[in-house]
């Protein structure tokens, strides 16, 4: 009797859940109530899913209940060796008592983690005959997985997968709606170029200057695109960070040194500020240095004649920070809740400073793949700062 009312209530569970999953459209908060509730539901230590990359093949670790770890995501699981793998394969659940009797068991999360696995009851995610990835649940609080179990995880699992179909298409979509619009442009532009090089009546140098705007329009585009894979690439979760310990501040004098030539082109100078025995850091270096750069690129650009850019780095609780600051013009108040938004442009610099409008959301979502934060301050004519804040990783 206990059983029945234990099953009932798990079911009543999925249609609240149901509910759930269907009003999500962020894929980030939607994998995140997935592994919440299959934990929940089977009362398990711990939930995971994997998405799989039908062009790769290959299974990308994406969301857990039991990490702290955010660079965990994105770290790839091989198809061939490992249970997640032949759940894909086979499109059949997996029950296993003891994975470490189970020659499948790919044991390189595991050692990341820290996280032993006893047993492990995985689900394929499958919509309209194509698998998107992997639900699985691991070390049974009590006894071992049950029938209903794995019953209550395919149910979730059928779920799971209808809604991460629609809210990758959400965002498919409305990635490709904004980037077509943002085609338009230098489209038009290279169009009109092409057009007045046919006429007869342009003169030789009326038609190298048309030549040198295509050219440069063609470099705009190249820029754009490669931007936008990149963006693309962070928000579905399949770029994976490599952390290393590194010292910060060789990084920024590479930075300043890359640089350096645009500054003075600015007549800006760049400088930076860091304790003598600030530690090293551990993140992503490329990654990190990717978003110093576009912060530096930004200061530079928005900045007075004369003026300068000073990165701070200092040290907090369990963080590590890092400040951009420039002397520049400042950002409008209600420029600001936006500029991390994609394809956003302060509207007073429109026409005037040359960008992608992509730039700030990379460094966010580097930022954020990282667990961090990043945030702006700035006053209207008196500059702006932009602080990264990095948490030091448990060991």
């Amino acid at each position: 009797m206990i059983d029945n009312e234990k099953r009932l209530e798990g079911y009543r569970r999925l249609i609240d859940i149901a509910r759930d999953l269907a009003s999500t459209l962020d894929l980030d908060i939607l994998l995140n109530h997935i592994v919440s509730a299959a934990s929940d539901l089977t009362e398990t230590e711990a939930a995971s899913i994997l998405l799989y990359d039908d062009a790769a093949r290959q299974l990308y670790f994406q969301a857990a209940t039991n990490l702290d770890q955010p660079t965990m995501r994105g770290l790839a699981v091989p198809l061939d060796a490992s249970i997640a793998g032949w759940i894909v394969t086979n499109h059949k659940a997996a029950r296993i008592t003891n994975v470490k009797e189970d020659p499948r068991h790919f044991s390189t999360i595991e050692k990341q983690t820290h996280v032993t696995t006893c047993s492990l009851l995985g689900v394929p995610l499958i919509t309209k005959d194509k698998v998107v990835g992997v639900l699985e649940v691991i070390n049974k609080q009590v006894g071992e997985f049950t029938d209903d179990d794995e019953d209550l995880m395919q149910v979730l699992g059928a779920q799971a997968a209808v809604a991460i179909e629609n809210a990758r298409l959400f965002h498919q979509s409305d990635l490709v709606a904004e980037f077509v619009h943002e085609l338009r442009t230098p489209l038009a532009s290279i169009g009109t170029s092409t057009y007045l090089l046919l006429r007869p009546e342009m003169s030789q140098e009326q038609r190298q200057s048309t030549i040198h705007s295509i050219y440069n329009e063609t470099l705009s585009l190249n820029t754009l695109a490669s931007s936008f894979l990149d963006l693309a690439r962070l928000e579905s979760g399949r770029v994976r960070f490599n952390l290393t310990c590194f010292d910060l501040a060789g990084m920024l004098d590479e930075c300043i040194e890359i640089m350096q030539s645009t500054a003075d082109e600015c007549s800006v100078s760049l400088e930076r500020e860091i304790p003598v025995d600030f530690p090293q850091v551990e993140a992503d270096c490329d990654k990190i240095k990717q978003v110093v750069l576009n912060l530096l690129s930004n200061a530079i650009k928005y900045n007075c004649p004369h003026g300068k850019v000073t990165m701070i780095a200092e040290l907090g609780n369990n963080e590590w920070m890092l400040a951009v600051r420039d002397t520049g013009t400042g950002i409008p108040v209600k420029a600001i809740p936006h500029l991390f938004q994609k394809f956003y442009r302060v509207q007073a610099s429109e026409g005037k400073v040359a960008g992608t409008g992509l730039g700030l959301s990379i460094c966010k979502e580097i930022v954020s793949g990282h667990g961090g934060t990043i945030e702006v301050k700035s006053k209207y004519g008196k500059g702006a700062t932009f602080i990264i804040h990095i948490p030091i990783p448990k060991n």
